[in-house]
């Protein structure tokens, strides 16, 4: 079976090669040269664990190419996937599908044969209902089904997430694009992997709805640690006693600084621009969008309150840069709002992440150092900043730290380090949710309703 994958980029790349090592011939179109030459010398242009041996095994076998004519790629192909990027618009939330629709034109100029043209790129509910009318006014000599098959990768353990996906959900209305995508997959039936037949709006839905809802898990679980700060309560007990109600699930439920990425921010403001379009709003959609936005915004603002207002000439050491380990996206990422407040007050900013520095610095401040190590960051600093859990990060031993820094005051955003211990090594020590008691029994407020409902339920 051979397939077509227009876009060389994450989804497409990563999809590429997990075809190809299911068997398949596959063929991708690159349209950036520089992206394309490193692709043909065996360079692969986006970090992802374990990706680079898959795309060389099987460049070796013969079944994954890279191409920048779209002729090239969809000769003989029964399968053509658009994998192309789908930001979001400025001014607005919705997704830009202009890339989109220019592979879609360009494929169907050069095709000479019947075959399926899938969307593996994220769209918007209604699109793929578009490209079956284009498809049937551009080339009404072939028969060109159109089909919608949503990825559920995650940066950082895509590969696995393609090789054993929960489900793979196929968007599709006629019996031949059912068989080829049925086809393709079908490696996944030894593992039994359930495969969802929708139809076309259903599929292009099932991908938007499903990141809201992991995004709105992460969102409330961030409130819920404002909450723990605020009452004494650590939001971890909350999190696990949540998480083990077999009808919420413990996944997504852990406490940050909020989320970013290439998926989340995009389509939770992409759902709610559909769902106002449909005049069926998602209020609850638009809340995540509005509370994620707040809570990145005020992640200096925490770091300058730990610092007793003000980190103007102090040295702080910020760890980790991109959006979440694994991964040197930093697309929304949580760390370029806090070192932009951090920059804006005035603190000597040196920072260190494993992969995304080359990414990250494009878009952050000028003044902002880059170590070559945590180790160096982390050297005479007054202040450490904890933002992306890598695990090399959770291995820093608090004797240790003690040992190299200045000051004595960690902010740890993402809970990494073990509380006690950094505090007995005498640190001052603000994690996320993890709240102090004596701030609970300083509350006048809460001290009036306590006494309100001891005396309701006694009477």
């Amino acid at each position: 079976m051979k397939i077509a994958i227009i876009g060389g980029g994450y989804v497409g790349l990563v999809s590429a090669a997990c075809f190809a090592e299911f068997g398949v011939s596959v063929m991708v179109a690159e349209t950036d040269p520089a992206r394309l030459d490193r692709l043909r010398r065996g360079e692969i242009p986006i970090y992802e664990p374990g990706l680079d041996p898959l795309v060389e095994r099987n460049r070796a076998a013969g079944r994954l190419g890279f191409t920048g004519r779209i002729e090239e790629t969809i000769a003989g192909a029964e399968a053509v996937f658009i994998a192309v990027g789908t930001p979001s618009r400025r001014g607005g939330g919705h997704a830009d599908l202009s890339y989109v629709f220019a592979a879609a034109e360009q494929v169907l100029a050069a095709l000479d044969h019947p075959t399926v043209l899938v969307t593996k790129s994220t769209v918007p509910v209604g699109t793929g209902r578009r490209l079956a009318a284009l498809a049937a006014a551009r080339r009404p000599d072939l028969a060109i089904d159109v089909a919608s098959n949503p990825e559920f990768l995650r940066e950082g353990s895509a590969i696995g997430d393609f090789m054993r996906p929960d489900r793979v959900v196929v968007g599709a209305e006629t019996e031949r694009a059912r068989e080829v995508l049925r086809a393709l997959y079908r490696p996944l039936n030894l593992i039994e992997t359930p495969i969802l037949i929708t139809g076309l709006e259903t599929a292009e839905l099932i991908k938007y709805a499903a990141n809201a809802f992991l995004a709105m898990k992460v969102t409330f679980i961030n409130e819920m640690a404002d909450l723990c700060e605020a009452v004494g309560a650590d939001v971890h007990g909350v999190a696990r006693g949540m998480g083990l109600d077999r009808r919420i699930g413990a996944k997504f439920l852990h406490p940050g600084p909020g989320f970013g990425g290439s998926c989340f921010p995009k389509d939770t403001l992409a759902l709610a621009r559909i769902a106002q379009d449909a005049r069926a709003p998602s209020r609850l959609t638009e809340a995540v969008v509005a509370v994620n936005d707040a809570r990145k915004a005020g992640l200096g603002r925490r770091v300058l309150d730990a610092a007793g207002g003000s980190v103007r000439g102090m040295r702080v050491a910020v760890l980790g840069l991109a959006f979440k380990p694994e991964t040197d996206d930093m697309r929304d990422s949580p760390a370029i709002p806090l070192i932009e407040a951090l920059a804006d007050d005035g603190a000597d900013i040196i920072a260190y992440d494993p992969a995304a520095m080359a990414a990250a610095k494009p878009l952050l401040p000028a003044a902002v150092r880059y170590a070559e190590t945590a180790e160096a960051a982390i050297e005479g600093a007054a202040v450490l900043v904890a933002v992306t859990e890598w695990n090399e990060f959770r291995a820093l031993a608090p004797a240790w730290l003690a040992a190299r820094m200045q000051g004595r005051l960690i902010v740890d955003l993402r809970n990494i380090f073990d509380p006690a211990a950094i505090r007995a090594a005498g640190f001052v020590y603000h994690g996320v949710g993890r709240g102090n008691v004596s701030q609970l029994a300083a509350n006048p407020e809460f001290e009036q309703d306590f006494e309100q409902d001891r005396e309701f339920s006694d009477g």
